[in-house]
């Protein structure tokens, strides 16, 4: 299929295929079938961007009257609402598990950080687990009431962390939370359903942006509302239920916000998944994996070996692996850093303070996602911005140590210099954060073609989820383990942190022309249809 011929899709034009291609030819001028199959245009229902590349003068009905369908504003913020959930529940507890885990567990500070991590990532490992299930039940069952259940779930699974008085009691809650925490696939699937290849990028920015906000919230929910019997004696200090379970404040109201998004999911969202979609044979869709589309004629999918080796796929996968890598890194690091004393090697933060730290990061990184990053890739490119929070990312990693020093001067004109730089420095710090949402993009540019852009994102969510599940308790483990030996003072996970964050430096260096400022992408499909 060239762009010269798609121009006048008619039956002349279809009849002139070969006849394994004529079925898919009536299949791409369905009107139910996604703008993929009918045109050389990239794009992806992921977490947060749509990649879009199409030929010159392509004017065709197939293109034209999906494009005029406008965004469902409601709905997409309604789906925003509940992306909101899942890290508001998955970092609620940042701030104060460190002290609940040393309370429960009556352990040594250096040994804080190993069971910190360990309870911190059995969320995202059971989510890994259950992910492919919810998807598939979402494909079967529907996707709102997948949404609804999840969501449920994990609200009342929450609310009920804070009544664990044993270190195996909150292992197992925020285990049973995690079970639940598969609403990220749901909604990412039905806000690529509700949009057009016109309205996918809008979409999906604001869909990135509701996740930073539940990180923003998440901490500042649990540092504020943690212990409050302590905090607020005058309103609080009498309330005997408080003095015993001193979490369940923060855990109550978390789980009160995910019962209101159950809620206006249930009575307000719409059901995105059509009954059509699911047996007729026109319908083509990368992120419906159903049984009762088993004779549909499509494209041969391409299997995850063929996939890896086409050209620039394993270098981006690469440097999208090495990027959650780091990432989730420093977030399992840094509340357990922040509560660390200063002469062990970390700022003796309270859970407050970590909580309005933690709340800075996600709001300064929202915005380097909505202001800065779109204007920032106009002008470098995908790769140039991937290539200058490489050259970032080695200083930012450096800073949590350099500043531990000067709070080690004990001096009134180092805590001064401390709370004046550190802020700055954080803000502008969490600009590599970036890294992310470009290395999505470069993921998008190198799929050699539309159908296998699917399978392309679900291979490097499996390397994010992955990450996801071991890093808190690989990396809070290498920290207790860094204090409670004193190597290299204190500071070995940090030198660790920054020899990797120099490889993302050196691995951006190689990553494909796909992403290029001013690439020509050549569509890469018709080859796909000849086979």
């Amino acid at each position: 299929m060239s762009t010269s011929n798609s121009n006048d899709p008619d039956e002349n034009d279809i009849n002139k295929a070969d006849g394994d291609d004529s079925k898919q030819a009536t299949a791409s001028a369905s009107e139910t079938t996604p703008l993929l199959a009918g045109s050389p245009v990239a794009t992806t229902a992921d977490s947060s961007v749509a990649t879009i590349v199409a030929g010159d003068g392509e004017s065709s009905s197939l293109l034209s009257k999906p494009a005029e369908k406008e965004l469902p504003k409601l709905q997409i913020l309604l789906l925003c609402f509940a992306r909101l959930i899942e890290p508001i529940a998955f970092f609620s507890i940042f701030p104060y598990i460190n002290k609940m885990v040393q309370e429960n567990g009556q352990l040594k500070e250096e040994d804080v950080g190993f069971y910190a991590g360990l309870i911190e990532s059995n969320f995202s490992l059971v989510q890994m687990l259950v992910m492919m299930f919810w998807g598939r039940a979402a494909d079967r069952w529907g996707r709102k009431p997948v949404l609804v259940s999840s969501l449920v779930g994990l609200s009342l699974s929450t609310s009920l962390f804070g009544l664990s008085h044993t270190i195996w009691q909150m292992n197992l809650l925020r285990s049973l939370a995690g079970v639940f925490a598969g609403t990220i696939v749901t909604i990412r699937t039905m806000i690529s359903e509700h949009s057009t290849t016109k309205t996918q990028a809008k979409a999906f920015s604001w869909f990135a942006f509701s996740g930073n906000l539940g990180i923003f919230i998440g901490p500042l929910i649990g540092g504020a509302l943690a212990d409050p019997a302590h905090q607020y004696p005058r309103v609080f200090g009498g309330v005997r239920f408080f003095l015993e379970y001193p979490y369940m404040l923060s855990s109550i109201v978390t789980g009160c916000i995910g019962l209101t998004a159950a809620t206006t999911s249930a009575l307000f969202i719409e059901e995105t998944l059509k009954k059509d979609k699911r047996v007729t044979p026109n319908t083509v869709n990368a992120d419906d994996d159903t049984e009762a589309t088993a004779g549909t004629p499509k494209p041969t999918p391409t299997s995850m070996l063929g996939l890896l080796k086409s050209p620039g796929v394993k270098a981006v996968l690469y440097n999208y692996g090495h990027a959650m890598l780091l990432g989730f890194a420093y977030t399992a690091i840094v509340p357990i850093f922040w509560f660390t004393n200063v002469k062990l090697g970390g700022f003796g933060f309270s859970p407050l303070q970590i909580s309005l730290f933690l709340g800075l990061t996600g709001l300064s990184q929202a915005i380097w996602l909505l202001l800065i990053f779109p204007p920032l890739t106009a002008r470098l490119g995908t790769n140039g911005v991937l290539r200058a929070a490489g050259n970032a990312y080695p200083f930012f990693m450096a800073i949590m140590p350099l500043m531990n020093l000067v709070l080690y001067q004990g001096t009134p004109a180092a805590e001064t210099i401390f709370w004046v730089v550190m802020p700055v420095l954080l803000v502008l710090g969490s600009g590599v954060s970036i890294a992310f949402t470009a290395v999505q993009l470069a993921l998008n540019d190198a799929s050699p073609s539309p159908e296998t852009l699917g399978t392309l994102n679900a291979m490097a969510l499996t390397v994010s989820s992955g990450f996801r599940a071991f890093c808190p308790a690989l990396f809070a483990s290498l920290f207790a383990v860094s204090v409670k030996k004193h190597l290299l003072w204190g500071y070995l996970v940090w030198l660790v942190l920054v020899l990797l964050a120099s490889g993302f430096t050196i691995s951006t260096r190689f990553l494909p022309p796909t992403s290029e400022k001013g690439y020509e992408r050549v569509p890469a499909e018709p080859e796909h249809e000849d086979e």
